[in-house]
């Protein structure tokens, strides 16, 4: 699921990916993006016992989900408690409302996001403040930790409950590997 992304062209919001697996009982060959609501219309009419999600009808085209995000060769960078990820968040959630007027226009409501989780998490050289906000967004956070990997521009915070996946943005400039 895509928790934040650029919008415009140069702008330097993260690209904040949330991800939660399952096993399946049987290989499956689909790669497809469809929306959320049409996940839990599925879910809704689904039975106690059943065990089978059929893949909705409809897809859609989004600019990140062509953005893929390594699956192998993460490096592991440490551990980040839940109560500091916690913190980034509730004070990046706060420093957006204070910048957002009371009837702002989009661009404003982009701009405050893409300064505020597109700035690095204290400590955390390269991880962006939105990878904090994804993680509680998505209720992935609890009284535990997220372990910190890394691969080239991407990082990953994996927890209990899901990964969150985090490639900072590139504005109009060249940004360091």
């Amino acid at each position: 699921m895509c928790v934040l992304r650029p919008r415009l062209l140069g702008e330097s919001t993260p690209t904040i990916l949330g991800l939660r697996t399952i096993a399946l009982a049987d290989d499956a060959h689909a790669d497809v993006t469809v929306t959320l609501s049409s996940v839990l219309d599925r879910l809704a009419r689904s039975g106690a016992d059943d065990v089978e999600l059929p893949i909705p009808p409809s897809t859609v085209s989004e600019s990140w989900a062509g953005v893929g995000a390594p699956r192998s060769g993460w490096e592991p960078l440490g551990s980040v408690p839940d109560a500091e990820l916690r913190s980034v968040a509730n004070a990046g959630i706060a420093e957006v409302a204070g910048i957002v007027p009371d009837q702002p226009g989009a661009l404003i409501v982009n701009n405050a996001r893409a300064a505020v989780w597109g700035r690095e998490i204290p400590g955390l050289d390269g991880v962006p403040a939105g990878a904090a906000f994804a993680a509680l967004a998505l209720g992935f956070l609890g009284d535990g930790e997220h372990r910190l990997f890394r691969n080239g521009r991407w990082f990953r915070l994996s927890g209990s409950r899901g990964h969150i996946l985090a490639r900072s943005g590139s504005g109009l400039g060249f940004q360091a590997r």
